[in-house]
């Protein structure tokens, strides 16, 4: 690794400590949002007897006359998230973890989750800033937001992922 790209991940890490110190919240608490910026996707964490959850929802600005757009990534991080209503049903594939197959579950299509504590980061790619603050719930989400979250929250109750393995199912050629 070059010398400017290890200054340019220290300066970042040293902003992303001070932001955390300025929140006067325990470090451990960003760890599904460092996860989620850093890498993308949903996560959680069992940490210190707290739980941790972030959930990411993407929206695409476009302008179709300037032909340029931008996606937002904008990051809900949870302490001690909690369900308080979920509606519908969606069958998806998942893979998680260390599962070498994708399997068929059940997710609700929306949901109302609420916590001890919200955080709201907005990752904007034009402005090349991430925007965070304290934010009061409940909230709800939708689609895949949705589908994250309850995953997301299985894991936090110790739960499996439950779901028919891939190899359940048939090809079929279509005449």
């Amino acid at each position: 690794m070059e010398k400017e790209a290890i200054k340019k991940i220290l300066k970042f890490t040293l902003k992303e400590k001070e932001i955390i110190k300025a929140l006067d919240l325990p470090e451990e608490v960003f760890l599904p949002l460092i996860f989620s910026v850093r890498f993308g996707g949903d996560w959680s964490v069992n940490k210190n007897s707290k739980k941790l959850m972030s959930v990411k929802e993407k929206i695409t600005k476009y302008d179709r006359e300037k032909k340029i757009g931008y996606t937002l990534e904008t990051i809900y991080l949870f302490v001690n998230p909690f369900l308080l209503k979920e509606e519908g049903k969606v069958y998806r594939m998942e893979k998680c973890g260390d599962k070498n197959q994708r399997e068929l579950v059940e997710r609700p299509y929306s949901v109302v989750i609420n916590g001890d504590y919200i955080l709201k980061a907005i990752l904007n790619p034009k402005d090349m800033e991430i925007a965070i603050k304290h934010i009061e719930g409940p909230l709800t989400f939708s689609g895949s937001s949705a589908f994250g979250s309850s995953h997301e929250l299985e894991h936090l109750n110790s739960e499996n992922i439950k779901g028919i393995p891939f190899w359940d199912f048939e090809y079929v050629l279509e005449k």
